[in-house]
């Protein structure tokens, strides 16, 4: 049975394959900020790729879709294709915050992070701390704003179609909202320990 026929067999193998890459190179050390760094990147790239396919793709594909009026429509993204990417989104957005937070609490930077290196105190911490909070502002957008529109937009949940239109508003303002932090957010990420290309 070949795994690269399944999602499931797919990640087992990356994983696997990661995990050997691992052993050949540093076979007998394990490093805990090193594996949470390393699911926060993965994690990170699920949740931020599938944002920007919405934003890039998805919405704009579907306003065309909508406004082809002999064309098939949107039904099959709206009803196969969106609620599975947005079961990944919003899963990769939990992990992606849990495990930054970790790096952050076993490297000794957790309150560092959140109060901006005390105040600017600390080059790293300010900087990374104003990453954090664009990543803890664009998971709560995630969970309040998003997802529970999502369900009244996907008929997951009823709704009247007024609900519907509102919910498809906000879902997309937040939506949008997020794409565009998500462009400090990731420079933030990577200039904490790099600086600023700027």
């Amino acid at each position: 049975m070949n795994p690269l026929n399944s999602v499931k067999g797919s990640i087992i193998t990356g994983v696997i394959v990661a995990l050997a890459i691992t052993l050949a190179i540093q076979p007998t050390a394990f490093h805990e900020l090193g594996l949470a760094r390393w699911l926060h990147i993965v994690s990170g790239i699920t949740w931020i790729g599938l944002l920007y396919y919405f934003n890039l793709v998805q919405i704009p594909g579907l306003a065309v879709a909508a406004a082809d009026k002999g064309g098939p429509g949107g039904a099959g993204v709206t009803k196969y294709i969106a609620p599975r990417a947005l079961l990944w989104f919003r899963w990769g957005a939990v992990v992606t915050w849990l495990s930054g937070a970790w790096y952050l609490l076993r490297g000794g930077n957790f309150a560092n992070a959140f109060t901006f290196g005390s105040g600017g105190a600390d080059y790293y911490g300010l900087i990374i701390g104003i990453g954090v909070w664009l990543g803890t502002i664009m998971l709560f957008n995630v969970w309040v704003l998003i997802w529970p529109n999502q369900k009244k937009i996907l008929g997951i949940v009823s709704a009247t179609d007024e609900e519907k239109a509102r919910a498809r508003r906000i879902a997309t303002l937040a939506s949008r909202t997020n794409f565009v932090l998500s462009i400090p957010m990731l420079l933030c990420m990577g200039s904490a320990s790099h600086g600023l290309p700027f």
